[in-house]
């Protein structure tokens, strides 16, 4: 009786496990926590050894999960298996014995294949379900730090991760002013940017790829001419026998890779203190990273002990065990969006986490306030997820007694419980729901897309309160309210005038702008401007695009090209737009061949202009003319635009030693004549 309980509660488990993991890597979301899944996976691994019975399709002898995308697909040449995990240092110690290892940072990212052909990168694979991968050649080529060419004429093949920084991901989310568009974490965008159809999206994340092996090393017939050998050939393993790993590391460094930060420790006395150099430096690592890996450094070695089913023998991953600290649930906010999604977020007791005070918490969906069986003065526990991100663990007392909310709390409509692609979430049903129009404005006013300054999302609620502001044509005819609007909290004929100048000079747009603006689902910054381009700038020509002529468009998929159509098939939403092209005059946009001018050169601009108002407008005139603009120089960089070639700044020494042009503004308008 007790073995079949066992049996169903691992069929129970794996199913669990199957769908969260299938989220995690194909669909790039998340439906519970990573503390949640590690114990879920425990209790199943706990109950397999108990039982001495494995389930078909057992994620612990599992290694990943069908790829759903686009992309074109190839099966890796071995298959790439996970690595077994600890969260004690002792298990590292015993592991490890009197061996040298590598301890290193697990990257929190997407794996990434890459293989080079006489010098230069041939392709991209992405890790995928461990046996088929997606090729993202064109991506991998606008990587920060991956160098295109290498002193190696023969073939290699290394592995690492690509990752999204904290810095850059929050630059991102700072610009964007919906908070149910922002990210949830850089692991989710950078899995996203890395897949992407469209280059440009790519090229602008700043995606860093660190390496953390070499899979084979074929040399060529000739190693002259400066070229580096370094590595005896073996296409069959996952590294090359007589070698050690740290001598690896060092020598892809001179290649031109930058690899995973690591530290070599002789045997397990000197784990500690390693361990505890790693813990200290997340605090300020702007890399996301779940954990470390340990790897024996003696590579014949860490091979002759082969491997299981799931894991290689000659790796280990530690994960850190979580500073959690109980504290009581005293409310749930919900909280209303533009797209009518209310979102529930915890709020506690305060307590201190990983050295600062929290008292908040995404719960993310309905699912997760289910599975938690959360309740008003419920005793929770709580921790930070990659020692960031803070997260509820468990609810110890799990009294189920949530209310959930029949009427939203802005406009106390109906809400509805739906489930979007199994996940059960909690929406707003009334359309002309406030909190959607404030969003909305709040999307609409922002700097990608109308950029009209002094319009805040509190601005916005006080003049849809006031009556004067009902739909986007409105902010260009708030002249006709002065009285109205002059009176009003927080204003004073100063602003207003500031408010209708923004106005006034955010009513001379471009079609991509106003396409951004208008807040279809699935509609960024990027696909706006490949839409527009396509469309020849032409607005009326955009706003009739069929969805067969959407299909034929780069990085246009079939859900966004049905949510496209169906925005401007809708009366409402076209008499809306027909009134605020009357209140709109459009930049003209030359279509002819002089666009791509620049068309496949990267620029990075430093130093002081002179011609233009600030750097965004000169990146906006390299973007337009085809050309791409980074933030730092790197070996991909065609030129940088400094007008003090003597400079002694970082970027200046960083061109002079790759060889990268340094122009002025003079000869970079030159470069467009």
């Amino acid at each position: 009786m007790e073995r079949e309980k066992n049996i169903s509660r691992m069929k129970e488990l794996t199913a669990r496990l199957d769908e969260a993991a299938r989220a995690y890597y194909s669909e790039s979301r998340e439906i519970m926590s990573n503390f949640e899944y590690d114990a879920l996976y425990d209790e199943l691994a706990a109950l397999e050894k108990e039982t001495g019975t494995v389930l078909a399709g057992s994620p612990t002898v599992r290694v990943g999960y069908e790829v759903l995308s686009e992309l074109p697909k190839e099966r890796h040449p071995s298959r790439m298996l996970s690595l077994d995990k600890t969260k004690e240092v002792a298990v590292l110690q015993e592991w490890l014995g009197s061996h040298k290892g590598l301890l290193s940072w697990k990257m929190d990212g997407l794996t990434i294949v890459l293989t080079y052909e006489n010098g230069s990168l041939a392709k991209a694979v992405t890790r995928g379900n461990g046996e088929i991968g997606e090729v993202v050649t064109p991506n991998a080529r606008f990587f920060e730090n991956l160098p295109l060419t290498i002193p190696y004429k023969g073939k290699l093949i290394v592995r690492g991760e690509a990752v999204i920084k904290y810095s850059d991901f929050e630059k991102i989310n700072d610009g964007i002013t919906d908070n149910d568009a922002k990210y949830k974490n850089p692991r989710n965008l950078c899995a996203g940017t890395v897949r992407q159809l469209d280059t440009s999206v790519t090229a602008k994340r700043h995606v860093n790829v660190f390496i953390f092996a070499l899979v084979s090393a074929e040399e060529a017939q000739s190693t002259s001419d400066g070229q580096i050998s370094m590595f005896s050939a073996d296409e069959k393993g996952d590294a090359l026998p007589g070698d050690s790993r740290e001598a690896q590391f060092e020598a892809l460094k001179k290649l031109g890779f930058e690899v995973v930060e690591y530290r070599a420790v002789g045997g397990s006395a000197e784990l500690p203190e390693a361990v505890n150099y790693f813990s200290k430096a997340i605090e300020s690592n702007d890399f996301p990273s779940d954990g470390l890996v340990l790897i024996y450094d003696d590579i014949e070695y860490g091979r002759s002990l082969g491997q299981t089913a799931k894991f290689p023998r000659d790796a280990i991953a530690f994960k850190w065990r979580d500073e959690i600290r109980e504290t009581t649930l005293t409310e749930i906010e919900w909280s209303a969006s533009r797209t009518g999604l209310i979102n529930p977020v915890a709020i506690f007791e305060p307590v201190e986490l990983e050295g600062t005070t929290v008292s908040r918490a995404s719960v993310h969906n309905i699912s997760i306030v289910r599975e938690l069986k959360l309740g008003i003065g419920d005793t929770i526990t709580v921790y930070k997820a990659n020692m960031i991100i803070p997260q509820i663990a468990e609810n110890l007392t799990k009294s189920d007694t949530l209310d959930i909310p029949k009427k939203c709390p802005v406009c106390d409509a109906p809400t509805e419980i739906k489930k979007d692609a199994d996940t059960e979430v909690l929406i707003c049903t009334n359309p002309d729901c406030p909190a959607k129009h404030v969003k909305r404005f709040e999307h609409f006013v922002s700097r990608d897309c109308m950029n009209i300054d002094g319009i805040s999302e509190a601005t916005a609620e006080r003049l849809i309160a006031a009556g004067v502001l009902h739909e986007p044509a409105d902010l260009f005819r708030l002249s006709e309210h002065r009285d109205i609007i002059v009176k009003l909290e927080g204003f004073k004929d100063k602003s207003f005038e500031n408010m209708l100048e923004a106005a006034k000079k955010a009513s001379h747009t471009t079609p991509a702008r106003l396409l951004n603006a208008l807040g279809i689902e699935g509609i960024g910054t990027a696909n706006a401007k490949v839409i527009a381009k396509a469309a020849g700038n032409d607005w009326e020509r955009l706003r009739s695009l069929t969805k067969e002529e959407l299909l034929k468009i780069s990085g246009v998929g079939d859900v966004l090209a049905d949510n496209y159509v169906a925005f401007f098939s809708d009366v409402k939403n076209k008499a809306e737009v027909e009134r605020l092209t009357e209140v709109l005059t459009f930049e003209e946009q030359s279509t002819d061949e002089g666009d791509n001018l620049l068309e496949g050169k990267t620029f990075v601009i430093t130093g002081s202009l002179e011609g233009f108002t600030n750097r965004k407008e000169l990146q906006e005139l390299i973007e337009s003319r085809g050309g791409k603009v980074a933030g730092s120089v790197s070996a991909k960089t065609s030129y940088l635009i400094n007008n003090d070639n003597m400079s002694g700044s970082t970027k200046n020494k960083t061109a002079k030693s790759l060889g990268v042009p340094i122009i002025t503004e003079a000869e970079f308008l030159e470069m467009l004549k």
